[in-house]
């Protein structure tokens, strides 16, 4: 689940400041708003993250938070990598 980049990314980003926004996520990657749109849906599938949509005046901003589980795989994750740099 987390070997794409951008997925790991993402939920890096998240479990680290919370709560950010898609947009901010989107130009820090420096991936197309489709992109994200479509890592996000299976990262959101897998209960990782929790996606909101909140209303900004005339327009609606999209927000990301990591999930407990969401942190809990980041975390795994995280500690297979070191595990594996460790032994290199």
């Amino acid at each position: 689940m987390l070997l794409h980049g951008v997925r790991f990314s993402v939920l890096a980003i998240a479990v680290s400041v919370g709560e950010i926004a898609f947009s901010y996520v989107c130009d820090e990657l420096q991936v197309s708003k489709s992109v994200l749109s479509k890592q996000l849906t299976t990262l959101e599938e897998a209960g990782y993250v929790r996606v909101s949509k909140v209303a900004d005046g005339r327009q609606a901003r999209t927000w990301i938070h990591a999930t407990g589980e969401g942190q809990a795989a980041f975390g795994r994750h995280r500690a297979a990598l070191e595990a594996i740099a460790g032994g290199a």
